[in-house]
């Protein structure tokens, strides 16, 4: 019991020492970028605000979210606080400007979170496709895959294909070089990634998992993140050189033997922190690499951020 104790009191501390090493580095570093005073004036139509006539694919700071359909995961106030990474629906993220989107599933087509369970993904396909209809120009990627643990979705890249198809920009390198009007009425770059069945082939309706690609680290601690994130992302080529999608996910997670198990108040840690993570990119000289920046809990300042940027690009001032 004693040793138990010890660990648990050196994790309090470690966790301590982070925050505080958290917020001495915006103290000091501040949270100032290109486009951090700009805000797009309508968050719904952001990427149409910018134009899609200006506006290239490898151009953008995407606003994304992660585990973006577990607003609705296990049961409320019992298993839910344990897996809920999001609190607005897909369509609302959608509303509020995040344009990638992280879904898990399982094979009966369930979204999961682990061994939790949440609604069909017939959900999530609908929520797009809604807010594609009610706008022209917004691209979204959405990354589905297999949950760990779980089998694959039988003949899953048909469904998505009979689901998305009319909306499914086309494997093809050549995107990341185009603009968003080039690539219209298509909408949807949907990369799907299967434990055990086929990647989708090259050209095909769906990309693959090299299409999307980061460096997770397993950990509650705000400034091992950071940290780790910034490395990684700095060992990137430039985002306008790359034929792939790299992400951040500005997250951390909890750990089973830390007393603390609910998301909310351990990715509150770092959560305050995007617009930080983005002006040290620039202190850092790698600010062209940011491409994908993930959150839990979308809000709206989380978007204006990423949005500001990428106007910022737009004007040759980032």
């Amino acid at each position: 019991m004693g040793a138990v104790v010890s660990k648990q009191v050196e994790r309090g501390k470690a966790i301590h020492s982070e925050k505080k090493l958290m917020i001495d580095l915006q103290k000091n570093g501040g949270i100032v970028f290109p486009g951090s005073d700009s805000p797009p004036s309508d968050r719904r139509i952001w990427m149409a605000s910018i134009g899609a006539e200006k506006l290239r694919i490898s151009q953008i700071v995407w606003p994304g979210t992660h585990d973006s359909a577990t607003n609705k995961i296990g049961i409320p106030l019992i298993t839910r606080p344990f897996a809920q990474c999001q609190s607005l629906s897909i369509y609302e993220q959608l509303k509020t400007g995040a344009r990638v989107l992280d879904i898990r599933v399982q094979e009966d087509r369930r979204v999961c979170h682990g061994i939790l369970l949440s609604y069909n993904v017939d959900i999530v396909i609908d929520d797009v496709k809604r807010f594609i209809s009610e706008t022209e120009s917004e691209i979204v990627i959405l990354e589905i895959r297999t949950e760990f643990g779980h089998d694959d979705p039988p003949e899953f890249d048909k469904y998505l294909e009979d689901k998305l198809g009319e909306y499914l920009i086309h494997q093809d390198d050549n995107v990341f070089n185009k603009t968003i009007l080039e690539l219209l009425p298509k909408r949807v770059i949907c990369i799907w990634k299967p434990r055990k069945a086929p990647q989708p082939k090259a050209g095909g309706h769906l990309w693959s998992a090299g299409y999307l690609k980061d460096n997770w680290i397993d950990t509650d601690l705000p400034s091992t993140k950071f940290e780790s994130n910034m490395k990684f992302l700095s060992q990137q080529p430039p985002a306008q050189q790359r034929k792939y999608f790299y992400r951040v996910e500005n997250t951390v997670t909890p750990q089973a033997d830390n007393p603390i198990l609910c998301v909310k108040p351990v990715t509150g840690r770092i959560h305050a922190y995007a617009r930080m993570f983005i002006a040290q990119c620039f202190a850092r000289g790698f600010a062209d690499r940011l491409q994908i920046l993930s959150t839990d809990f979308i809000d709206e300042d989380f978007v204006d951020a990423c949005a500001g940027l990428t106007m910022a690009r737009i004007e040759g001032k980032a």
